[in-house]
């Protein structure tokens, strides 16, 4: 069973909890693929081989259920392959399905009534900007297996059908890093919603435009701003990260009370000595409290 009617933050405790992690940094790993998708998994076992395992060879019986959920129209799932692929702007989402604009919003339509994805609009007011029309709305998967599945598994369906994953793993493996990172924000997101329970956020989302994208922006109940990055990457977040976002929100007149940085593996010693009431650092570690 697929979890679409259930926020972020409830599929993840869901998924902790019916497997027993209580290693964050596992948690996200997985849950990247397994988010929403109501199955127990050994998350001792190499991701890839678990993938292999519940996903590519249960094709079938997946592709049956996700079909029901979605429909089997070939546009919406072209789409939907878009979005998972793509910057998820609609614009961008529309040109590699090969529709017009006017043939995708319809197809959007149908398939935000079905539960599938959302749409996110940029949080230009928090900016003191008025929206702006030719800023292209965002599309959001309301389950991160569902995203999975149109990034890796749907677009190349022949070769998994017939079980051959030879295309599928090199596709996943250069595409594996890039792709964690939007359920990175995610959960980022909610944990921001929780830390400040003080002072509760009662605005939060992502700012983009034409040149500027900040991945998380939010304004508490007394009126603080925060603006946050989050990057899934290997490497340590040295002090430029904190440079760029200074610069960004610098640039659309944010005025930020609080920077958050999160980060999958840390820290440089420069970037911690930065660690003050305006600048707060996150870990994968800080979403055990999504499970509280």
């Amino acid at each position: 069973m697929i979890l679409i009617d259930q926020s972020t933050k409830n599929q993840f405790r869901i998924f902790c909890q019916e497997n027993k992690i209580t290693d964050m940094e596992i948690a996200v790993k997985y849950f990247i693929v397994f988010g929403g998708l109501n199955i127990k998994i050994d998350t001792t076992k190499p991701l890839l081989e678990l993938i292999e395992k519940h996903i590519l060879n249960d094709y079938t019986n997946l592709k049956y259920e996700i079909t029901t959920i979605c429909g089997g129209y070939k546009v919406d799932q072209a789409i939907l392959t878009g979005i998972a692929q793509g910057d998820r702007r609609t614009t961008t989402s529309f040109k590699r399905a090969f529709v017009s604009f006017e043939e995708g919003n319809r197809c959007v339509e149908k398939i935000i009534d079905r539960g599938i994805i959302e749409i996110e609009s940029s949080q230009h007011h928090l900016a003191k900007k008025r929206g702006d029309d030719k800023i292209a709305k965002k599309l959001l998967f309301t389950a991160p297996f569902l995203r999975f599945w149109f990034a890796f598994v749907s677009p190349i369906y022949k070769g998994i059908k017939e079980k051959n994953y030879k295309e599928f793993f090199e596709l996943y493996e250069n595409k594996e890093a890039e792709f964690g990172n939007f359920i990175f924000e995610e959960l980022a997101m909610e944990y921001i919603r929780d830390a400040f329970a003080q002072d509760p956020v009662k605005q939060f989302g992502r700012y983009w435009d034409e040149k500027i994208e900040i991945d998380l922006v939010a304004k508490t109940t007394s009126g603080k701003i925060i603006a946050g990055n989050c990057k899934y990457i290997n490497s340590k977040l040295k002090k430029n990260e904190l440079n760029k976002l200074k610069e960004d929100c610098k640039s659309i007149d944010l005025n930020v009370d609080i920077f958050v940085i999160f980060s999958k593996n840390g820290f440089s010693n420069e970037l911690k000595s930065q660690k003050s009431e305006t600048l707060k650092l996150f870990t994968p570690k800080s979403f055990k409290l999504l499970l509280a």
